[in-house]
């Protein structure tokens, strides 16, 4: 592909990444909204957001394996037109069930999109220096899209309807498709990757168990009896699942992918910062609108300096030094800085603190964050076979939604427990409660804050302990001539 074709293919892809990691979070702040329009009930009002991570978590690895079996650049341009249709129908929602149902079919077309895009990625910038600017960019996206769709969550409920934030998905949707079939080379079929329907099933199955069971966590408790038997379930799926891919003609999985010392390095840490992350950035966007009354679009604005952050971190330090350093001396020190930002946000109280904890633990954690992250979606992908590629981009992705899902129903676990606790020691006569509620929900954030903080020296010890590349890989295949396709679209 001609090197400006590569460059646009990079706008292409990293739109579609964009819209994915968005709505992850962009749906979060038009939520309060939705419920009161569509008459929904507090217990209710969570499937929004699960329907979304548990399609989405469930089927990454059968989409990373049907990107391989039928062409990158189908699934990628089927998974953007279903993503548009399932936004379309949600955004257009008359009941509850309705928009639960659309939920779920944007994360079927995600888990189909998500591993399309970051193979594509990968097998389109084979050259060192481009592809750690290209990784760069694309590093950035996945660190700042959660942030950005808070902002543009604010922006589209304040000034037009919480509807918008499903509806905007169409137009980016459509310009990414009509850049894909123009722009991106024809993906070709691998002739031996074929569908292995029990793999499927097995960890498709287990990984729904997992993340159903560990979203329930987060409003039952963890030893209800539906929450211990998904998970269970889960373990034991997935374990049948590792078992069978061992005896698989063609695994959904190769065991080639997670075998790679680098990349099982890049998996673990990648599970273990989302862990940590997804429910900080939950907390923040509660403090900042529940204890200091901030408009959704304030919220929203606040997160944009951690978005420069994390830029500057893909683009002007990872993306500078991932072709000259140990990937390791990237990843350990980002995420020691991100463990920093977070001990300042660990200690704000009732009274506003955003200049003085929250915007530089912002900082530190969007740059450090950004630098780690992007180096380990290079290990993540580097040096698998072309046929693969899809399975081991599905598997990144996967890292990220179950670490994000543990993260999100642990770190509210250990919140909710420790407002309660607080409560109770604090409570009796004369005492302000309306005050002490505030008290007892920052501390709670705090406590949890700093679980998230462990999450993050857990993930810097990995790295450093089991990453030990001299380089960052590239593609097996670099600057080699790329095979006829098989089968090809547009």
């Amino acid at each position: 592909m001609a090197d400006n074709r590569r460059w646009w293919a990079l706008v292409v892809i990293a739109l579609a990444q964009l819209m994915v990691v968005l709505d992850m979070t962009i749906v979060n702040i038009a939520l309060p909204s939705a419920q009161a329009d569509l008459n929904m009930s507090d217990a209710n009002r969570q499937w929004v957001i699960t329907a979304y991570t548990l399609a989405f978590g469930g089927l990454l690895l059968l989409g990373g394996r049907i990107s391989d079996l039928a062409g990158r650049k189908t699934t990628f341009m089927i998974g953007l037109l279903g993503f548009a249709a399932a936004s379309a129908l949600g955004g257009a929602a008359t009941g509850q069930g309705m928009l639960f149902g659309a939920r779920a079919l944007q994360g079927v077309f995600a888990a189909l999109l998500a591993p399309a895009a970051l193979s594509l990625l990968a097998t389109t910038f084979t050259e060192p220096k481009e592809r750690a600017k290209a990784f760069g960019v694309f590093g950035a996206i996945v660190g700042a899209g959660a942030a950005i769709g808070l902002l543009a969550g604010g922006l589209l409920t304040e000034y037009l309807d919480w509807r918008w934030c499903l509806y905007v998905n169409v137009p980016i949707a459509l310009v990414a498709f009509a850049g894909a079939w123009a722009i991106l080379a024809p993906g070709g079929r691998h002739p031996d990757a074929h569908l292995d329907v029990p793999g499927a099933l097995l960890g498709s199955g287990g990984m729904l168990a997992l993340v159903y069971g560990f979203s329930e966590a987060a409003s039952r408790s963890w030893d209800d009896g539906l929450v211990v038997t998904l998970l269970v379930a889960g373990v034991v799926l997935l374990v049948a699942f590792a078992v069978w891919q061992t005896r698989a003609r063609v695994p959904l999985l190769p065991m080639s992918v997670v075998k790679d010392r680098q990349r099982v390095g890049a998996f673990l840490t990648v599970l273990f910062v989302t862990v940590g992350m997804f429910g900080v950035f939950l907390f923040l966007t509660y403090y900042l609108q529940g204890v200091l009354g901030w408009s959704p679009l304030k919220t929203g604005l606040a997160y944009l300096p951690m978005t420069a952050a994390m830029i500057v971190g893909s683009t002007q330090i990872a993306a500078r030094l991932l072709s000259r350093v140990q990937p390791r001396t990237l990843i350990v020190p980002g995420l020691l800085v991100a463990a920093g930002g977070l001990a300042i946000i660990a200690q704000v109280g009732v009274e506003p603190a955003y200049v003085s904890h929250v915007l530089p633990g912002m900082l530190m954690l969007g740059l450090g964050m950004s630098t780690a992250m992007m180096t380990s979606i290079s290990l993540a992908t580097g040096s698998v076979a072309p046929r693969d590629s899809g399975a081991a981009s599905a598997t990144f992705n996967t890292a990220q939604q179950v670490g994000g899902s543990i993260g999100t129903a642990l770190l509210n676990t250990i919140a909710a427990s420790a407002t309660a606790t607080y409560l109770t020691a604090h409570a009796g006569p004369g005492v302000d409660k309306r005050l002490l509620r505030a008290e007892a929900t920052v501390h709670g954030f705090n406590v949890a804050t700093w679980w998230a903080f462990g999450a993050l020296l857990l993930a810097a010890l990995i790295a450093g302990v089991v990453v030990n590349a001299e380089r960052a890989p590239t593609p097996q295949g670099a600057g080699e001539r790329t095979p006829e396709p098989v089968d090809t679209l547009g």
